[in-house]
């Protein structure tokens, strides 16, 4: 099956990652807010990490697959997909003025895989080599240097899709400087000769509301939870639902929204909440003072049932995954500090590989010692650089294929 994902935890099998690139030598000062960053990666640095983290996956039994890869592979097997994947990439530019030239110097690219990364890594003004226009819109887009804008955080392919139900759902994103990321997506489920025609696609992108990957974990065949956050809405959450429901194939017959704080440090659920064993989640603490829980099931002709369940993380849990005892593992432990510090270096973003063993970043030294305690393998990776991000492990990563739990 192309994909199968009905787990957090179930061993991994095979996972979609981006090696990151030049895109991440595009980074600014003055464009970081805009391109969602708080700092500047070191290229070399990040590379290094991120091989180390692939590495961990193929060690424990999961293929690895590159977006840059598929993309470019999606190309090479339709001669002539080129031009269509080109035409809507440059719409994305907000350089209308340039729009034609972008185009004939992205086409003019002659190996696939060169051309992906260049999509990704964004366009300068002074590559383009176009004479200058005079259109007050390109006067002050000029000032930005570049006329086709740099993807830094395709790194985290958690986001732009998620695995689900019986295939998978291109989301709309939050942010307009992250749309263009889920071209690749469209094109590889639609036209790889592996996935196109193959695969059941519960939303293609173009949806009205946003709703991004890290806010989605597959608790179960039957249980899925979306957080209500600062990139997913709840609209979205509805769509979604229904979609799911409405499919006979699939197995969800319950989406848990978790209503959490709407801010930078909380984006995605997946920062505040993961898996990490059968019975043990870990979760950032100051969270759980504002947390609101709603239980969506299908309701008579297409509609949907939605309780309000409390705040009760634990009992919603257990409850929905038929568990005695579940365990709530705090980020930091019960240190404020640690908690706060090791939250914002993504202590909670843990990425499951096989029950009880996950994939954690070294530097959340005081998070991995207590999972330790609780008997958790953790394989740490370096982080000094990918970190800057503002993403962990799961949100490097996007399985494919886990296997049966």
């Amino acid at each position: 099956m192309a994909i199968y994902v009905k787990s957090e935890i179930a061993p991994l099998k095979r996972v979609m990652l981006h090696r990151p690139g030049q895109e991440l030598e595009h980074l600014t000062p003055n464009t970081l807010d805009r391109l969602l960053f708080d700092d500047i990666p070191f290229l070399s640095g990040a590379q290094e990490e991120h091989d180390r983290f692939a590495q961990v996956l193929r060690e424990n039994g999961a293929e690895v697959v590159y977006l840059e890869d598929l993309a470019a592979e999606t190309l090479k097997a339709n001669p002539g997909l080129r031009e269509e994947f080109l035409k809507e990439f440059v719409t994305f530019s907000p350089n209308v003025d340039y729009r034609q030239e972008l185009y004939e110097y992205l086409l003019s690219i002659p190996g696939d895989k060169d051309l992906i990364l260049k999509t990704m890594a964004g366009v300068s003004f002074q590559e383009l080599g176009a004479s200058p226009k005079f259109s007050l819109p390109t006067m002050l887009n000029r000032q930005n240097n570049f006329v086709l804008e740099p993807m830094p955080n395709l790194y985290f392919t958690r986001d732009p899709f998620e695995s689900i139900g019986e295939g998978v759902a291109i989301n709309r994103m939050y942010s307009v400087t992250r749309c263009q990321e889920t071209i690749f997506a469209r094109y590889i489920f639609k036209y790889h000769p592996e996935f196109g025609g193959k695969i059941h696609l519960y939303a293609n992108g173009s949806e009205h509301y946003s709703l991004e990957g890290g806010d989605v974990l597959n608790l179960s065949p039957e249980v899925v939870a979306i957080g209500i956050s600062q990139r997913t809405t709840p609209e979205a959450i509805e769509n979604i639902a229904k979609k799911l429901f409405a499919d006979e194939e699939a197995t969800v017959r319950t989406v848990l929204a978790l209503e959490i704080p709407c801010m930078r440090a909380t984006m995605h659920l997946d920062t505040v909440l993961t898996q990490v064993d059968r019975d043990k989640f870990v979760v950032f603490p100051d969270m759980l003072d504002s947390l609101r829980i709603f239980e969506i099931t299908p309701a008579a002709k297409g509609g949907l049932n939605i309780r309000d369940m409390g705040g009760n993380l634990r009992e919603a849990l257990e409850y929905h995954l038929h568990q005695d005892r579940i365990q709530l593992i705090f980020c930091g432990g019960g240190d404020n500090v640690a908690a706060q510090r090791e939250q914002w270096n993504d202590g909670s973003n843990t990425l499951c590989v096989a029950p009880g063993k996950v994939v954690a970043y070294n530097r959340n030294v005081v998070t991995n010692r207590i999972f330790e305690e609780h008997g958790i393998t953790v394989l740490k990776i370096p982080s000094g650089e990918l970190s800057r991000g503002r993403g962990g492990p799961r949100c490097m990563s996007m399985p494919l294929n886990r296997e049966k739990l």
